[in-house]
């Protein structure tokens, strides 16, 4: 039975055997019980459980680049957080995704760029947060929509016209949340009205007009907030009460409306 050591999780290895004291005695580190940070139940890099063996490395980091090979992943992950960078290149193809993403949030950028096309979408996404933007491109490409979503809260205007009709609405929302006019109002006819209202609330105030007539009442009332002179005035008389409550308080100058988003050139690329 494996002892509890005044923890709630037994102290068991990686094969689901118990660390007691005949385990330690074997250890290759059984000289670092003497010492603090070498503690089963507690800090240990045999244990199956993460929060022990990273209690290990963080006080052992110099032994982090001799587990990088370890048969169990956790162990190969966790030491992969504490070893050189110089180290981590083989496990860019480590077998198992765990490892590659914690490979993914420290390689140098000339080794990120391996990992763009990584099988799993948690690897992908990390890759999408560090990558420099002038490799970001091919992700912009993603079958997975939470990578493109990344993509679209960081990519260079030119890029962001790529994902002005992706697929879903999440990309697309983001992507209207960044891109500058004009190629902004190309998006004001987008079937989603979470899209469109954002295009409201960001368009120059002269072309509200063409929210007049919306489908959608929340797009209306994101346009009243902002409207003046006769657009204004028709959306006075909206058919939705919540839309005519906001062009009042917009008649009375309650409250002030956003500043224009300014016309602007896209950059070219």
């Amino acid at each position: 039975m494996a002892a509890l050591l005044g923890h709630d999780i037994p102290a068991l290895d990686w094969h689901g055997r118990p660390i007691d004291a005949a385990a330690c005695a074997a250890c290759e580190h059984a000289t670092l019980r003497e010492h603090a940070g070498c503690e089963p139940g507690r800090s240990c890099v045999r244990d199956v459980y993460a929060r022990r063996i990273d209690r290990f490395f963080r006080t052992h980091p110099a032994l982090a680049d001799g587990h990088l090979d370890h048969p169990y992943f956790e162990v190969r992950a966790i030491a992969a957080r504490y070893a050189g960078l110089f180290r981590l290149g083989p496990l860019l193809a480590d077998p198992d995704e765990t490892v590659r993403l914690q490979v993914a949030l420290r390689v140098p950028q000339r080794l990120l760029v391996r990992l763009r096309d990584d099988p799993h979408r948690e690897v992908r996404i990390r890759v999408a947060q560090r990558i420099e933007l002038d490799q970001i491109a091919p992700l912009a490409r993603d079958p997975d929509y939470q990578v493109r979503c990344v993509v679209a809260q960081r990519a260079p205007a030119g890029l962001l016209t790529l994902l002005m009709r992706d697929v879903d609405l999440q990309v697309r929302q983001e992507v209207a949340r960044r891109l500058p006019m004009p190629a902004l109002w190309a998006m004001a006819s987008d079937a989603a009205p979470e899209v469109r209202r954002i295009v409201a609330e960001r368009a120059p105030a002269s072309l509200l007009e063409a929210f007049q007539h919306d489908a959608d009442w929340t797009v209306r009332w994101e346009a009243a907030g902002r409207a003046g002179g006769r657009v204004l005035a028709a959306f006075l008389d909206d058919a939705e009460p919540e839309v005519r409550a906001r062009a009042g308080q917009r008649g009375q100058g309650l409250p002030e409306p956003a500043e224009e988003l300014p016309i602007e050139e896209l950059p070219h690329g």
